[in-house]
């Protein structure tokens, strides 16, 4: 059960990583979610949210071998992709870019449930 829920973080910590690419310039973040970055405040704010999700994805594969600090992993990314999802849901009329960063949250979700679960029942039989 340990070794599925390691899997499930390091999973979750690949899809939080994925956009720290985007530190690479404006070429990359357009790349990555389907539209300009001409204006420099904008392309400072993503870059910087790039950097965020590159800190958060090594956070959970971190975790995803030190037991003890899987349910900070747990919250955290709850917050991240519920976040995301309601917000995307709320907005609507994403492109297909953002369509698949959508899509993946989905994953990293059920991701998380199962894992959280996991742990839960796991750390109950002790």
């Amino acid at each position: 059960m340990e070794k599925i829920i390691t899997g499930l973080l390091v999973l979750v910590g690949i899809i939080h990583l994925l956009p720290l690419s985007g530190v690479l310039g404006p070429q990359r973040l357009s790349n990555l979610y389907g539209i300009a970055f001409n204006e420099a405040n904008l392309e400072i704010l993503m870059r910087h949210r790039a950097v965020l999700f590159g800190l958060l994805g090594a956070f959970f594969v971190y975790t995803a071998f030190k037991p003890a600090l899987q349910p900070l992993a747990f919250i955290a990314g709850f917050v991240s992709v519920i976040s995301f999802i309601g917000l995307a849901s709320t907005v609507g009329d994403y492109n297909e870019s953002i369509r698949k960063v959508y899509f993946a949250d989905i994953i990293a979700i059920i991701s998380l449930v199962v894992a959280s679960c996991m742990y839960i029942i796991n750390h109950n039989k002790a």
